[in-house]
């Protein structure tokens, strides 16, 4: 079995101090308002052991390039935390069962102002900045840098590039810049990724580089360069790309807080999709067990070139693709036996989260379905850290018409990418630029300042409301929002190559 490619781990030893999180946070309060340079001088208090050593001084040290290499891995996993916190309440995933996190995405409500809004584009910049910091001046400057470090750092370009493409309706691509449009980001990232690609000899990260071209690809509603680069890849089924967090550093993955480690069900994931909760989990002690998150894996080339499929018509070569993704891949995952008795769905915001073993309808009109709700006093719970689904192969083959593999298609991204950040996108949902970049980037317009919620979206929480039969405790969802995405395939927002 090949390994799975992975951004980390990173440690103090490493070059880390444990100062960073907390000169990121002053950073970005006041991000607008300091010059770039004091911006990097926080990036190089995070890279070496000298909190105080200025940029000539560090560029001199050894094989600097390495020590800003660590850096970005660390900035990647935090700049995912606010991807997967952010747009996993938006999404139609899981809801704020407390009110630790933003109160109003799972509205959704989201207002240029919001500091959740400003604080998402800042990690976003600050991997974009450090990226063209390293490649500019630092890796230059450094006799000793390897074209692998160099690979990287086109990767964190241009994965910074994809998460402001795919989750905002534009954003700078300099400091201070002219917001760039959000196809013109993903375009972007492209030659970025090409020269990741290039520089790398490793085949899993270039297996892992293609698969986000494809990606991008699908995500611009280019089906035929999507096939192309999916197809690439389709053979290497273990193919794992993933970010690691780092506890006993301060780099805590929060959806493992809010899904598991708090015990707190600060997120409640809808009832539908109960069975996988959480995705991230810790054995021994939350510090030394942080569950890493994928960016890229196998699965997603089977999605891209089924979804294809598709669009072209090719109805029986969609129906195999997805049966093999089924069959050969998700069933291949890892799983794990978790004793999730702590977790009682006991919230603030509901009261009627079911907690036994229940039957679920999507919506109204749909069949009551078992098995999707757990009883987690009833032993250990299945989980499934890479990917896990309830669309069996039996439902492919029901499958006859294009409408019915697009719903499997767009219900089994939801299942297989839950908890990776990636549901809101596929919503069509986009963030605005922050108030804070408009206060002081006069290259901002009011025109980016709204989000953009199609209106197909239901709004006043009814993405994740329920109700339940006061006699047999069934729930039934509101929306089977694939259902409605399927419905409006026709708009701009969604389903990119209808």
């Amino acid at each position: 079995m090949k390994r799975a490619a992975r951004v980390g781990p990173f440690t103090q030893e490493r070059g880390y101090n444990g100062e960073f999180h907390v000169a990121t946070k002053i950073i970005y309060k006041h991000m607008k308002k300091i010059l770039y340079f004091s911006l990097l001088l926080g990036f190089l208090s995070s890279c070496v052991d000298n909190p105080y050593v200025d940029e000539e001084a560090y560029l001199e040290t050894e094989n600097p390039t390495s020590s800003w290499v660590n850096g970005l891995k660390r900035q990647l996993a935090l700049t995912m935390n606010e991807v997967t916190t952010n747009t996993e309440l938006v999404s139609d995933n899981y809801f704020n069962n407390y009110t630790s996190f933003s109160k109003v995405f799972d509205i959704p409500e989201i207002d240029y102002a919001d500091v959740d809004v400003n604080n998402f584009q800042s990690e976003i910049g600050a991997l974009r900045s450090m990226a063209e910091y390293g490649l500019g001046t630092v890796a230059p400057a450094d006799e000793e840098a390897t074209d692998e470090d160099k690979s990287y750092m086109n990767f964190c370009k241009a994965y910074a590039l994809i998460l402001s493409g795919e989750n905002f309706v534009g954003l700078p691509d300099t400091t201070k810049g002219p917001v760039v449009e959000w196809k013109d980001l993903l375009e972007n990232s492209l030659g970025y990724l090409d020269k990741a690609i290039d520089l790398t000899s490793d085949e899993s990260y270039r297996h892992a580089y293609t698969l986000l071209k494809a990606r991008v690809y699908r995500d611009l509603g280019n089906a035929d360069q999507a096939k192309t680069y999916a197809a690439e890849v389709i053979d290497d089924t273990d193919l794992l790309f993933e970010v690691e967090f780092d506890g006993e550093n301060d780099v805590d993955n929060e959806m493992q807080y809010a899904t598991f480690s708090s015990t707190q069900n600060m997120f409640a994931p809808l009832p539908r999709l109960d069975f996988l909760d959480p995705k991230y989990y810790d054995e021994g002690t939350s510090e030394t067990d942080q569950k890493p998150v994928a960016i890229a894996k196998a699965e997603e080339a089977f999605l891209i070139l089924a979804e294809a499929y598709v669009a072209e018509g090719s109805i029986s070569l969609a129906r195999t693709t997805l049966t093999s993704l089924i069959t050969g891949v998700v069933a291949g995952r890892a799983v794990a036996s978790v004793d999730d008795s702590s977790q009682k769905r006991e919230g603030s915001n509901r009261s009627d989260y079911p907690v036994t073993a229940v039957s679920v309808k999507f919506d109204s009109s749909g069949p009551y379905r078992s098995g999707y709700v757990l009883d987690r006093q009833d032993g250990n719970i299945t989980v499934y850290p890479v990917s896990g689904t309830k669309v069996t192969a039996d439902d492919i083959r029901s499958a006859t018409s294009e409408d019915d593999l697009l719903y499997l298609i767009y219900r089994l991204r939801q299942e297989i990418f839950i908890s990776e950040g990636r549901r809101m996108s596929d919503l069509g949902i986009r963030f605005p630029v922050s108030q804070t970049e408009q206060l002081n980037n006069p290259n901002v317009t009011d025109e980016y300042t709204k989000a953009n919620i199609p209106s197909f979206i239901p709004l006043d929480y009814g993405m994740d409301d329920f109700s339940v039969d006061a006699s047999t405790g069934n729930v039934t969802m509101a929306y089977d929002m694939n259902k409605v995405l399927i419905g409006n395939k026709s708009s701009d927002d969604v389903l990119p190559f209808n």
